[in-house]
């Protein structure tokens, strides 16, 4: 999908903040295309991107720490306007030849600012109004570069906003991206419209009409295949294909050995039933197994599940003959993961259809939703007329259980996953959750633990239960489930899954660990 698509666009360059991702969020929810890059993209790489309009995010350094990231200052010189947040207010003011120093006290947490200019950004805002903020920084600005103006000032920070307008340079100190500034999208919004004369043009019904525009330029009367596994991603991939193509595509579903309890003949009766593409199944399951046997770190796990994904794949081209494509549900927080920036952002994981794809391919990739979130993917999804049951999906991993399964795969301990992930299934379903949640599977775990069964000594394996709740895969917060629903997960895991003595419940939060164990 080509960005120039879009008249209006954001280049969001990211300087290592926790905070990024929720920018993108914002300016996309505000109906307007964008997308993340690293702070070193060069000034060419800006140039061509065209972008309407520059947001530097924050990040962890300090401006003078030693490898503090630092844009190439023509990257300024571009003519767009340019909001700086928090770091990146700091990264403007210091190249800009104003000054930086350590504040007295570290200011973190919520604030209140007060606005002292009402135009721009804080346009709609009273004058003098204390608006609450959130604050993370231990660095202020001590003397803004010439030209510049104070638009808010907080206790700790005197400069909180700034703005030269002359050049459309402006920076914030807080976070407006995030709910504790429970006016920060107004901000936000303001720069996007006030600022940058963006329009609200991003919709997925526009993104629909453009994808399947340049899909069938792009691939002409050539041959695609499409990885289909049943999950939301790569049937919406299947659907815009079929549209552009038509009979041109043929879906190949891989059942790899790794995939949930009956899950097979669901996703190959619930797609042969709504749509007349060419369908393929493929038992892989012993190839794959095989290939994790004795395997226990996380990495090479989805390393191995993403090169043989791509063996599978080629070999079925070469079965269906004249194929020169492969087409895959890759999703934007996939490649977020998966690449690593330079210093600040680190690779969480690699996802097995990013980060795992082997180096020499014989099939060129397309990935129509690779600059989407989950949630845009299912109101895409509801544009083509995608039937509910398969839009709200909940989100299975593409190397399946190999990665529910901490430590070697093998057929015994998958039996016993899938057996205690079927019971999380039904009861998070009967308990009306199923929809609420944004995943919820069960976990086996690599400990055994002492327990009692029939007043007789056991020492069996442990499952822990996982349920989060989400927009789009890049923060969660674990899901309160009530002490019932709880209850019956574990008696009916405990008393039916033979080698289970005990079961736990995850209560952490994404970050700091992830949604999936590994």
């Amino acid at each position: 999908m080509s960005s120039k698509l879009y008249a209006h666009r954001i280049l969001i360059l990211d300087f290592g903040s926790q905070y990024t991702q929720l920018i993108a969020r914002r300016v996309r929810e505000a109906q307007v295309y964008c997308e993340i890059h690293p702070f070193n993209m060069t000034p060419g790489e800006v140039r061509e991107f065209a972008p309407s309009g520059l947001i530097l995010s924050g990040g962890p350094s300090s401006i003078y720490d030693r490898g503090a990231p630092m844009a190439d200052k023509a990257v300024l010189e571009m003519g767009v306007p340019v909001l700086g947040i928090c770091y990146g207010m700091q990264y403007l003011t210091h190249v800009l030849g104003g000054g930086v120093a350590g504040a007295a006290d570290r200011e973190y947490g919520n604030a209140e600012v007060i606005v002292e200019d009402d135009l721009d950004l804080f346009h709609g805002f009273p004058k003098g109004s204390a608006e609450l903020v959130w604050m993370s920084h231990g660095d202020r600005i001590e003397r803004m570069p010439d030209g510049f103006e104070a638009l808010a000032g907080s206790r700790n920070s005197p400069v909180a906003a700034m703005a030269d307008r002359n050049r459309g340079f402006f920076g914030v100190q807080f976070h407006p991206e995030v709910a504790h500034t429970p006016n920060g999208t107004r901000i936000l919004k303001n720069f996007l419209f006030r600022v940058c004369g963006c329009e609200p043009s991003w919709t997925m019904a526009s993104f629909v009409r453009a994808t399947v525009s340049e899909l069938r330029e792009r691939i002409g009367r050539e041959r695609v295949i499409c990885g289909l596994s049943g999950g939301v991603d790569s049937t919406v991939t299947a659907v815009l294909l079929h549209e552009a193509i038509g009979r041109n595509l043929s879906c190949i579903f891989v059942d790899n050995g790794l995939l949930r309890r009956g899950e097979a003949l669901e996703v190959s009766e619930l797609f042969q039933e709504y749509y007349r593409t060419d369908f393929h199944q493929v038992d892989a399951a012993d190839h794959f197994l095989s290939r994790l046997r004795g395997v226990t770190d996380p990495e090479e796990k989805r390393k191995i599940i993403g090169r043989e994904f791509i063996h599978v794949f080629e070999a079925k081209a070469r079965e269906i003959g004249g194929v020169k494509y492969l087409a895959q549900g890759t999703l934007y927080p996939d490649v977020i993961e998966s690449v690593s920036f330079k210093g600040p952002s680190a690779t969480i994981k690699s996802h097995h259809n990013v980060g795992g794809l082997p180096e020499i391919m014989n099939l060129e990739l397309i990935e129509p939703l690779r600059e989407l979130f989950k949630d845009e993917v299912r109101q895409v999804g509801v544009e083509l007329g995608v039937p509910r049951e398969m839009v709200r999906r909940q989100p299975f991993p593409g190397p399946g259980l190999a990665v529910r399964i901490l430590g070697e795969v093998t057929p015994e301990r998958l039996e016993i996953l899938r057996h205690a992930d079927a019971i999380v299934q039904e009861e998070v379903i009967v308990a009306g959750y199923y929809e609420k949640a944004w995943q919820s599977f069960a976990v086996l775990l690599p400990v055994q633990s002492v327990g009692v069964m029939g007043d007789e000594r056991t020492y069996e394996h442990v499952i822990a239960v996982r349920s989060v709740d989400s927009l789009d895969a890049m923060t969660a917060d674990w899901t309160r489930l009530p002490y019932e629903v709880l209850s019956r997960i574990s008696n009916r895991i405990i008393n039916s899954v033979r080698g289970v003595n005990r079961v736990v419940y995850d209560i952490s939060s994404k970050p700091p660990g992830t949604i999936e164990w590994e």
